[in-house]
């Protein structure tokens, strides 16, 4: 069966789609800092689907940790089918003069390094294998940047430039590159960003039916499994009442 690997896989969109895959028979590697909630997955999915699962803890962020960790995985383990690399997070909403360097420093390490250091070990993989799938997290904020989204605007469109690069340079390979960009979507996006203010994480979501996380795991999976010969590059995915990163319907 194939394999699946999930970065980000301890809550919101990640766990979703380790749910999706595991539910349709996928063995899945997946990877997050926080090892009570990659052991509960685990056990979950495992007594649920019958399927294998790896957990993987780290922080995306420690190239070094990223490299050696991925690297030393069994080798039965690194026939990786698709790579979701989910991992990312916005931090602070603020005008960007007085943006926290912190969290600058935070969502770029992890939105754009990260990523960047978990497709790097598992690219050559793919390409002596001459398939793969790649999926690449970004966001409506990859395509308008709205006010006091500044670096998290950034880093989502860098995430879509470094899909498109990849789609490019991986082409002679027969390996698929989509970039999938969620509106807004009820996890703990907002309440990461808002550092566990919960007032303010809720009222982000008055006023309309966000997408859910199983929404967006849903599409992923149905990207993944197209035939060989089709591949959804770019895909924007908004609920209802959302137009694009800044327009809404709210009652």
């Amino acid at each position: 069966m194939a394999i699946v690997l999930v970065t980000g896989a301890t809550s919101g969109f990640g766990e979703a789609c380790a749910k999706k895959f595991a539910a349709n028979g996928y063995d899945i590697i997946i990877t997050g800092r926080r090892q009570d909630r990659l052991t509960a997955l685990q056990q979950q999915l495992q007594q649920e689907h019958n399927i294998a699962v790896l957990p993987l803890c780290f922080d995306v962020r420690d190239q070094h940790t990223v490299s050696e960790v991925l690297n030393n995985i069994p080798d039965n383990w690194k026939a990786i089918d698709i790579l979701i690399n989910n991992a990312g997070l916005a931090l602070g909403l603020s005008s960007i003069e007085d943006g926290d360097i912190d969290d600058w420093e935070g969502m770029i390490d992890t939105n754009v390094k990260g990523l960047l250091y978990v497709s790097r070990v598992i690219m050559p993989w793919m390409k002596a294998r001459r398939s793969g799938h790649i999926i690449n997290l970004g966001s409506t904020a990859a395509k308008q940047v709205y006010a006091k989204g500044h670096v998290y605007c950034a880093t989502k469109a860098a995430v879509d430039a470094i899909s498109q690069g990849m789609r490019i340079d991986l082409l002679p390979y027969r390996i698929k590159v989509t970039a999938v960009h969620p509106g807004a979507a009820e996890t703990e996006f907002s309440a990461v960003r808002f550092k566990g203010d919960k007032e303010k994480a809720d009222s982000v979501y008055k006023g309309f039916q966000p997408l859910s996380a199983a929404d967006v795991a849903d599409t992923i999976y149905y990207c993944a499994t197209l035939p060989a010969h089709v591949c959804i590059n770019d895909l924007v995915i908004t609920c209802l009442q959302q137009a694009n990163a800044y327009y809404f319907d709210k009652e």
